[in-house]
């Protein structure tokens, strides 16, 4: 039995905060979280600001202009 790897860039397709974390949804189906604590910009946005989002470099990461606020799909899936 053989077995192979694909090696891909996880992109991100839809992002979202809850009360305590930043939720991000990849195009794989796969959600990773983080708490909001990690990103004081973040924590201390509006409900309207955090909402106002937009994805870069077509899913690699995203921006929230409102708090001038960019975050990487890697740098969440680096966090150990």
């Amino acid at each position: 039995m053989s077995s192979s790897v694909v090696d891909y860039e996880p992109l991100a397709a839809d992002v979202h905060c809850t009360r305590d974390a930043l939720v991000v949804v990849l195009q794989d189906g796969r959600k990773i979280s983080a708490p909001l604590s990690w990103f004081p910009r973040l924590k201390n946005a509006t409900a309207s600001q955090r909402k106002n989002w937009r994805l870069i470099g077509g899913g690699v990461g995203m921006h929230w202009e409102d708090v001038d606020e960019d975050i990487s799909v890697e740098s969440l899936l680096a966090v150990k």
